[in-house]
């Protein structure tokens, strides 16, 4: 192990340590309703955890009593990346999944959302949101440390990215493909899929984007994270054309968030009350034989608070799947 790694996961803490915290679902802030029906669906329907609340009890209260849901992606827990818990942490994370019969769906690390060394910067790119302020030197770091985490949590996957996005990407897009591709067979060898996110403030953008960097890489151990929300706040129609393009085998993640052209671009927007045929996206997907995640990815603020934004955003995306035929 590098010294690098080392102090790294140092801060951490080793991920067998015994230990709980204080049980932060159970304070008494919240009363519990009634649990509802558990969700049938071909695919694996979830939710990313911070995208309700920073409280990881509470978000898998409401995921699992109040959306039926028996998934969730973990991304920020505790106001702390993922990629950042210590071994109590994880403890009572493993243990609020147990009391909500909750399962991971994949690990949300922030995975290459850093700048290219060496190459110019752009104005497309982006400061590191949820807690997720690596360099480049971390890499590997953070990547193994998402692959403790994945056998941590009990799931295959990883999510990831592609470096911030370059006004000119091409004098370094071999470069790049070939570190996905080191660290794709690196996933591989424990048993992981990396997850590439099309992100628009990264260099995979859109559907046809993320076509030609599959393509490029050719590993059976990187799959894509479609994002149809990103790919519409990047100029391209997500559902049907940015879909068409896709090696439909090789999609290994789905994001759910809706956006609205506005003056500055756009905007996110509710599920279903935006411009992406969500519909028919979750019955392209159907028919391909999809059954990974259909992951709620709120990002819309307009409800009044997190909570409250994605109850609205999930009541949106439980129409559009019964419509669908999907749940």
């Amino acid at each position: 192990m590098s010294s690098g790694r080392r102090q790294f996961l140092a801060g951490a803490g080793a991920l067998a340590a015994p230990g709980l915290l204080a049980p932060l679902s159970d304070r008494g802030a919240f009363a519990e309703p009634s649990p509802v029906e558990k969700i049938k669906s071909p695919f694996r329907v979830a939710v990313i955890n911070d995208e309700i609340s920073q409280d990881f009890g509470r978000a898998c209260e409401v995921a699992s009593r109040e959306f039926g849901m028996q998934w969730i992606e973990l991304r920020g827990l505790w106001n702390k990346n993922i990629v950042n818990l210590d071994a109590k942490e994880i403890a009572e994370a493993q243990r609020i999944l147990k009391k909500y019969q909750l399962r991971a769906t994949d690990i949300a690390s922030p995975l290459f959302k850093v700048d290219w060394p060496g190459a110019p910067r752009s104005g497309l790119r982006e400061e590191a949101g949820f807690g997720a302020g690596f360099t480049f030197e971390q890499q590997d770091d953070v990547l193994h440390r998402a692959m403790d985490l994945a056998k941590a949590f009990q799931t295959d996957r990883v999510r990831c990215f592609d470096f911030w996005r370059l006004d000119d990407p091409g004098p370094f897009r071999a470069v790049m493909n070939e570190r996905l591709r080191d660290a794709a067979t690196k996933a591989g060898e424990k048993g992981i899929t990396l997850l590439l996110e099309n992100e628009s403030a990264c260099n995979t953008a859109t559907g046809a984007e993320a076509a030609l960097t599959l393509a490029a890489v050719k590993s059976p151990h990187l799959m894509l994270n479609w994002d149809p929300g990103n790919a519409a706040a990047s100029g391209e129609t997500p559902y049907p054309d940015g879909y068409d393009r896709l090696p439909k085998d090789q999609i290994g993640h789905c994001h759910c968030k809706d956006a609205l052209r506005s003056g500055k671009g756009y905007d996110w927007a509710p599920m279903g009350a935006g411009i992406i045929d969500w519909a028919g996206q979750f019955r392209a997907l159907k028919r391909d034989q999809y059954h990974h995640a259909v992951s709620l990815e709120t990002h819309w603020d307009g409800g009044g608070g997190p909570e409250q934004s994605s109850r609205q955003s999930w009541a949106g995306m439980k129409r559009l799947l019964h419509q669908a035929e999907t749940l």
